[in-house]
């Protein structure tokens, strides 16, 4: 298909494309509205070790895992659910807890994802200073010279992070529309492959002068 021909389809199906764009970012929108709206709380928990040695700050980094790992267990997760007294599994609550661990800044993420902000915000807060209190019972067993210590940085930050906003959802749904106007247009006109509207579209096909047209009936 020449170039040509591409911009004379659009000239001619222009208003699928703009119904399209318009039904499907009016949908995301609407979705937007009715979705039930989903939090994200972040704690970042630095760990620093008690002086500035290579070789223990290297195996910091190395046990930095190791205490991502510990802090994700069902142990952990019933000891914040007493705490909090909420009603929910060691299970159910894991499921909306994430940890990553970043060693170039020396420092756990938690992310709790949660409907309700306060609730998400408070888990993740709770599970902070649980790590900061386990590292300071390990600690109790160490010299100062060799002590790894855990500490929040901030008050656990919250977002929403479902659904996105506005402008986004407008896109997602005007981008939809234009695959989904592309291929209703794509399919009329196979629908109308070899079948010519005007004497000059024939002409351009077969490379032939027309001779003569039947006028549309009335």
């Amino acid at each position: 298909m020449e170039l040509g021909d591409l911009f004379r389809i659009i000239l001619r199906r222009w208003w699928i494309i703009v119904v399209a764009v318009v039904l499907t970012a009016a949908s995301a929108l609407l979705f937007g509205q009715l979705a039930e709206a989903e939090y994200t709380a972040t704690a970042d928990v630095a760990i620093v070790p008690s002086r500035p040695d290579l070789g223990l700050t290297q195996a910091a980094k190395y046990l930095l895992r190791q205490y991502m790992t510990n802090a994700n267990t069902r142990a952990w997760a019933q000891d914040v659910i007493d705490e909090l007294a909420y009603d929910m599994t060691p299970q159910e609550l894991l499921s909306r807890v994430h940890f990553a661990a970043q060693e170039d800044r020396m420092m756990i993420t938690i992310e709790v994802e949660d409907y309700d902000s306060r609730q998400a915000t408070e888990i993740a807060k709770a599970w902070a200073e649980k790590l900061k209190n386990w590292r300071d019972q390990q600690n109790a067993e160490l010299r100062q010279e060799d002590r790894v210590t855990a500490y929040p940085l901030d008050q656990p930050a919250v977002v929403q992070s479902w659904p996105p906003g506005k402008t986004i959802l407008a896109l997602a749904g005007g981008l939809v529309g234009l695959v989904i106007s592309g291929v209703v247009i794509l399919f009329i006109e196979f629908l109308e492959a070899g079948i010519y509207q005007t004497p000059q579209e024939l002409e351009r096909k077969l490379e032939l002068p027309a001779l003569g047209a039947i006028p549309r009936a009335k």
